[in-house]
């Protein structure tokens, strides 16, 4: 210490010492908090692998049922309900897939619409000015808004579809449209099928193409 009473700096040695003793562990903390970092991020892309698999078989099984197209308003429990299971319309489908993968997304839907109730669309007649558990996850528009504020909104280029994707159309004249992209092609270079339903209960088609594609989404549940 000098005599006014301040510290004497150390010397370049003893600093350099220092620094090797006190910097080499904070490097090797953070090597191991990179390289747990890159674990965590492949579980959680096995994770999502997983469910969206879980999708793609639980669309494919949802082609087994026999499904009357039915489009009128139901009174639907909630949480956790449905419509007659053997009526239905597009949604209707995506709801019973994700269903079958554990989430509920009518719930989702509707609380979601409960808490930002102004970024939905509000164009439908006779609709009151407020959320409906009953018919919300129902209709496409919503569903748009939906998936691409809680799960990825992705390019709509050509064949850039993977199976457990999304896809929406405008069938024409302003008519929407929504169907599930599964791992399974029509032709061994063509696109992904689609399963969906359309008018005919839930089928699997090669139909990706077939209209303009409005939307592109993944939707992995809700975060924990």
């Amino acid at each position: 210490m000098k005599p006014d009473g301040r510290r004497r700096p150390l010397p370049a040695r003893v600093f350099q010492r220092l620094g090797g003793a006190l910097f080499t562990p904070i490097l090797i903390i953070t090597a191991s908090l990179a390289c747990e970092g890159q674990q965590i991020s492949a579980q959680d892309t096995a994770v999502n692998q997983a469910f969206l698999q879980k999708l793609v078989l639980a669309a494919m099984d949802r082609t087994h049922h026999s499904v009357c197209y039915v489009s009128s308003y139901v009174r639907i429990p909630y949480p956790g309900g449905d419509v007659p299971a053997d009526t239905g319309v597009c949604t209707d489908e995506i709801v019973r897939i994700y269903r079958a993968a554990g989430v509920d997304l009518p719930k989702e839907v509707y609380e979601d619409i409960v808490q930002n109730f102004a970024a939905y669309p509000h164009r439908w007649q006779g609709e009151t000015a407020r959320p409906d558990s009953n018919i919300d996850h129902r209709r496409v528009p919503n569903l748009m808004v939906f998936f691409s504020r809680k799960g990825e909104s992705l390019p709509k280029s050509s064949r850039a579809e993977a199976p457990g994707d999304l896809v929406t159309w405008d069938l024409s004249g302003g008519v929407p449209h929504i169907g599930m992209v599964v791992d399974a092609r029509g032709s061994a270079t063509g696109p992904y099928m689609i399963v969906h339903n359309i008018g005919a209960g839930p089928k699997m088609e090669d139909v990706l193409f077939r209209w303009k594609i409005t939307g592109h989404y993944r939707y992995l549940g809700p975060k924990s």
